[in-house]
């Protein structure tokens, strides 16, 4: 029995496009991280940016990893059925956290969130990844943007700085440039979502999202999780998050004292 928040059209759509919407599924949460993401921006983590970006306008704040020092990420997580819905989606039997991310786009912010793919930034690879990006406002015309069946491209996107937009890696014929969905014709989907309703993509999909040219704020809280399938990969560069000392080798589980168990069937 899948859970009741979802349906097999549902996996299927995760399977075939690498993405597909989940309606409410942060639905008990949206103020309890309404308020973990106020504490966030008052005390940023050491990964904090504003996005600064010559002639862009508004303010593009992102930060992640800090569920383990906001409590209200935490309990979000815990009492949420997120991990449940990851597991149905992905085909898993365990479900292991990754990271935390929260992106906040206040009015009249121009800058848009580049198109690029979450899996070449980490040092996990699998097929059973999942990310769930979920609003805390109604939004229309600043929602996540994805690329359906860009999951199954033969070669990765390169991955790039946000704002400087350097290559993370040296382009060694692994990786394929960024592309230009919208002038290439690939097939975008993106969806009006009330605040709660969740995105679910596997970390090999193609997205980004428009700059905030509303006159209200565009607060994201997104999360990151893996399943049976996922291990340590070292990359060419550095990655993002970086995680320094670790001390994990490749072919090896993420360690569960970092990257806690979740649920295991």
């Amino acid at each position: 029995m899948v859970h009741p928040l979802i349906t097999q059209d549902h996996i299927d759509q995760y399977q075939r496009d690498g993405v597909v919407l989940i309606r409410g599924l942060f639905a008990n949460q949206v103020e309890q991280l309404r308020a973990g993401v106020a504490v966030n921006m008052e005390d940023p983590g050491p990964y904090a940016s504003n996005n600064d970006k010559a002639g862009e306008s508004g303010r593009f704040f992102d930060d992640y990893c800090n569920w383990t020092r906001i409590s209200e990420f935490k309990d979000a997580i815990e009492t949420s059925p997120v991990a449940e819905v990851a597991a149905d989606l992905m085909g898993s039997k365990s479900v292991q956290m990754f990271h935390d991310h929260v992106l906040v786009k206040e009015p009249g912010t121009s800058m848009a969130t580049p198109w690029h793919q979450d899996g070449p930034y980490y040092f996990v690879e699998g097929q059973q990844t999942i990310s769930f990006w979920s609003p805390l406002d109604e939004v229309t015309n600043a929602a996540l943007r994805c690329v359906a069946g860009s999951h199954r491209w033969e070669k990765e996107v390169l991955p790039t700085r946000w704002v400087s937009e350097q290559d993370f890696f040296a382009d060694d014929g692994q990786y394929m440039p960024v592309p230009d969905p919208d002038a290439e014709g690939m097939t975008v989907l993106e969806y009006p979502m009330q605040p709660g309703d969740a995105v679910a993509f596997n970390f090999k999909t193609l997205h980004g999202a428009r700059g905030n040219t509303s006159k209200s704020r565009r607060r994201a809280f997104s999360l990151r999780l893996v399943g049976d399938d996922a291990r340590y990969v070292e990359r060419p560069g550095p990655t993002s998050p970086p995680y320094p000392g670790h001390e994990m080798v490749p072919g090896q589980r993420l360690r569960q004292d970092w990257f806690p168990m979740l649920l295991q069937r």
